[in-house]
This record gives C-alpha cells, structure tokens and sequence, in this order.
C-alpha cells in the first residue's frame, strides 16, 4: 500500500519539478521576449537606414537628372545657334556664288574684235564652270561644317554626360 509519505514526497517532487520546469520557461521566454526586442529595435534601425538610402538616392537620381536635362538644354541651344550660323554662312555663300556668276557672265562683254570676243566667250565658259564649282565647293564645305558641328555639340554633351554620372 502506499502510504501518504510516499504520495506527500512525490507530490513535493513533483512541485519541486514543476517549480524548476516553470523557472527554465519563465527564462526562456524572458530570454526570447530581449531577442525579440533586440531583434525589433535592430530591424527599425535597418528600416530606418533603408529609408535614409533610398532618400539619398532619390536625390541624387533628381540632381543626375536635372544636370542631364541641363545638358541636353544647353546641347539643344548650341544646335539652334550652330543652325542659325550655319544659315547666315549660306546665305554668304549664295552672295558669293552670285557675284561670281555676275563675274563670269560680264567676262565675255569685252572689245568688239572678233578674237577679242572669241577669247571672252571662252574666258566666260571657263568662269562659269569655276563659278560652278565654287558653289558645289562651298555647298558641300556648308554639309561637312553642318555635320562636324553636329557632331561636336553631340560629343560634348556625351562628354558632359558622362562627367556627371562619374
């Protein structure tokens, strides 16, 4: 039979256990509940960071931008001085081929001797053909200065470009 000593003692050791038992949860929970709360302040840390970054980043992403937006403004006034350039330079070059087509016309007006004439209406061929290739020279000198400028502001603004994002 069992006697109530032995059910006293093992009930004694099963609150001593169960005391023990209680003891490690009570830690182990006290323990995770400070992980957690480290664990909480170190993720709100690390948001906060993300936060900062990624507002830095924004606005370097904007400055870049409106540097870039800068340049291709800038870039597009040269264009629109070169184009304006490039029309006064024609224009000048249309006087020129006009004169000197006047030229080559007013040199077949010489004397009224047959061999002077002769050698007018020749001399007026000649200049015509030189007042030809004049005008396809400075046409064609007015395409290669249109497309270097073209070239030039586009490689500047290249170079610009690049300069900001180093």
């Amino acid at each position: 039979m069992i006697s109530w000593r032995t059910i006293g003692a093992a009930a004694s050791l099963a609150l001593v256990a169960w005391a023990f038992w209680g003891t490690y949860e009570h830690g182990r929970s006290t323990m995770d509940a400070e992980w957690q709360a480290r664990w909480a302040v170190r993720d709100a840390g690390d948001q906060q960071a993300w936060a900062q970054e990624e507002a830095r980043a924004r606005s370097e992403e904007q400055r870049r931008a409106a540097a870039q937006e800068e340049v291709r403004a800038n870039a597009r006034d040269q264009e629109h001085t070169a184009a304006v350039d490039g029309t006064g330079a024609d224009a000048a070059g249309q006087r020129l081929h006009n004169k000197a087509t006047q030229y080559a016309a007013a040199a077949g007006n010489c004397a009224a001797d047959s061999a002077v004439a002769a050698r007018g209406h020749a001399a007026t061929r000649a200049a015509m053909v030189l007042s030809d290739l004049l005008a396809r020279a400075d046409a064609r000198a007015g395409e290669l200065a249109k497309a270097y400028d073209r070239a030039r502001i586009a490689g500047l603004a290249c170079e610009a470009n690049y300069s900001l994002l180093r």
